[in-house]
């Protein structure tokens, strides 16, 4: 019993320095979405297309180096401008209405959105969704939704 509960201990604390470690990108790497660009008027449903190059896609858990999975921000700060960025790279991007995780590898999505203005940026993540290093970040576009 004590092998057991200290093998699992082992397996926490070293899971825990891995999902902590930084993830290098590719030097050179873009993400960036391909079909919006910024001021955009569309219409709901809101198809993004997301771009990526100097890296490949790979489903979040899955570690392959040179790869990532995409993550939509949603109205809020940019990344680097965030008040919880140091949160996101210790402990991975969040999924929440924010933060809009793509971790089957996903290279689209559409929107249902209501009437209104929006902001967008795609941020790469690791196979624990925490940003590379350093970050794979698109420009923030802003779109509207018009009736």
């Amino acid at each position: 019993m004590k092998h057991s509960i200290l093998g699992m201990a082992l397996a926490v604390a070293s899971a825990s320095i891995a999902f902590a470690g930084d993830t290098p990108s590719t030097p050179g790497a873009q993400v960036y979405i391909v079909n919006l660009e910024d001021g955009a008027a569309v219409q709901s449903p809101v198809t993004v297309v997301f771009g990526l190059s100097g890296m490949g896609v790979a489903p979040a858990g899955v570690e392959i180096d040179g790869t990532g999975h995409h993550h939509m921000f949603l109205n809020r700060a940019p990344f680097g401008e965030g008040a919880d960025d140091a949160e996101l790279i210790a402990n991975g991007i969040p999924a929440d209405d924010a933060h809009i995780h793509y971790g089957a590898g996903q290279t689209q999505a559409t929107y249902d959105l209501e009437p209104g203005t929006y902001t967008m940026q795609l941020v790469l993540g690791d196979h624990f969704h925490v940003p590379h290093d350093p970050p794979v970040v698109s420009e923030v576009i802003t779109i509207t939704v018009t009736e």
